[in-house]
Order: structure tokens, then sequence, then C-alpha cells
């Protein structure tokens, strides 16, 4: 009963994706209750199946993309990718950077990751595997394909293995290795352990310490994520921290600190859609007081 009743309080949290800054392009994360979310197959052990990671072909995902944006668009992206095609070998790389800076800006992180990835496999430095690791957990953060979801974290967890094997001491490196270990590339606590060595070394480290306060949450263990949520805000306040903290306190019952928390967010956030969300929510959470 008391697994049930924590099963349907739990709010599912995006790793890594910022609340804030897809609000007007993508579903608002951290929002929708685990039985209403499609999640990708992961055997009980955490890590992903194999037979789950499928190849992600770069044609189909092109035309698929290019199916969703106008004529215009639709055509620069098909020249960018005829002088790719056309571009001699030492041309490549940069031909595929700009590839993936062109998907990026019309938000299609899928197409952009991919061809970070080829960026990478031609120039392969440590800048170059973290763009593209962190490309394919902004894919893998966004996409609702179940299917996908399994081949996007590969990616990632390929590209952050390779940043890793260039500079082990890289903590932008193994913060995103850490990331895609807990989410099923690996045994999750193998994954904390990661995380944590990151903060240690790095008390201040934003994106660690995110990681791992988001992680707290969907494991049901609210308690350490308002302590994660609050060394955050100390550090750096921002919109998502004092929401991942609201929906903590919510989740402990602490309607008050959890209005309070929910109503900071709103203010430094600024934007139409989540005030609008947050003014419900916090009515919903007066009427039980």
């Amino acid at each position: 009963m008391i697994n049930s009743i924590r099963s349907r309080q739990i709010i599912l949290i995006g790793a890594m994706v910022l609340l804030i800054a897809f609000l007007f392009t993508r579903d608002i994360k951290g929002l929708v209750k685990p039985k209403e979310e499609p999640t990708a197959a992961v055997p009980a052990g955490g890590q992903m199946a194999p037979a789950e990671t499928a190849v992600i072909n770069l044609t189909e995902v092109s035309v698929t993309g290019k199916n969703l944006l106008s004529a215009n668009l639709a055509a620069e992206i098909t020249a960018l990718e005829n002088a790719y095609k056309s571009a001699p070998e030492a041309n490549k790389a940069a031909a595929a950077k700009l590839l993936a800076q062109k998907w990026d800006d019309v938000e299609q992180a899928v197409p952009s990751a991919l061809y970070l990835e080829l960026m990478a496999e031609k120039e392969p430095t440590l800048n170059h595997w973290l763009s593209t690791g962190e490309r394919f957990l902004k894919a893998f953060d966004n996409t609702r394909d179940s299917l996908l979801q399994p081949a996007l974290l590969q990616k990632a967890h390929t590209a952050y293995t390779n940043a890793v094997k260039i500079d082990s001491a890289s903590a932008d490196a193994k913060t995103g290795l850490g990331i895609t270990i807990v989410n099923g590339m690996g045994m999750p606590m193998q994954g904390i352990a990661m995380l944590m060595d990151v903060v240690k070394k790095d008390p201040k480290n934003l994106k660690a310490n995110m990681s791992l306060g988001t992680f707290a949450m969907k494991s049901g263990q609210f308690d350490k994520a308002v302590n994660r949520f609050n060394d955050i805000i100390a550090i750096k306040p921002s919109p998502d921290a004092y929401f991942y903290l609201g929906t903590a306190y919510e989740n402990l019952g602490k309607n008050e600190e959890a209005i309070d928390a929910y109503l900071k967010s709103k203010k430094l956030a600024g934007n139409a859609t989540l005030s609008k969300f947050i003014d419900d929510k916090v009515k919903a959470l007066k009427s039980k007081n």
C-alpha cells in the first residue's frame, strides 16, 4: 500500500534537462507521473537491453526532421547535406559541424547529435566528444520514443567514454558518463559514485549536483533531494533548481515550503507557460492546507 501511494506521488524527472530553456518547444519536464510517461525498456538491474539499442539511420532521421520544417529551411539543410557529401575528406568535419548547428537551430537534437558524432569521429578531440555526448543526452531527454531512447543513450555513453579516454580527469566527461550509467548504461550506483567523485573534487559543479538531485528524486529520496537543491541554490539560484526543490518538498508533504520554492521559480523564470502551471499548482497546494 505504501509503495502504491509513493508511486503515485513520485514525479519523474528528466536527467540533465533544464526546465526553463525548452518550455516553448518541449513538454515541461518533471511534471508527469510515471504511469503516464512512456519509458525506455530498462531491465530491473538498470542496464539497457542490447537488443533495444538499434542503429539510428541518419538519412531517415533527416527526412523525418525536414518534414517538420518549412520548405525554405528544409532546402537549406538539404544544400548543407549535399555540401557535406561532396566535401573532400579534410573538410568533412567542418561540414558536419555546420549541419549540427543548423539542426540544433531548428530544435532537432537527434540529427544534430549524429552530425556532431561524425565531426568527432573525424576530429576526435575532448571538446568534440563532450559536445556530442551532451547533444545525444539532450535528444535522449526530449524523445518520447521508447525504442529510440536506448540508442541515443548508448551513443551518449560512447561519446563520453571517448572523452574520458582523452582526459580521465575531465569533470564534464565524468559527469556525462555518470549520467548515462545511472540512466541505464551500467549499474546505477556506479554512475552515482562517479558523480559523487566529481562533486567531492568540485563541490560547486552545478551539472553533477543537479544530476544527483534529480536522481535522488527519481529514487524517492526526497530529503536528500531537498539538501542537494538547497546546495545548488546557495551556489547559483535558478528557476529549475527552485522548481525541483518545490517538487521535492511537495512529495514530502511540506506544502508551505513547496509553495515558496515554486513561487521563487516563477519569479526567476518570468515565463508565461511556467507561471500558469505554478499558479495552478500553488492554488491546489493551498487548498490542502
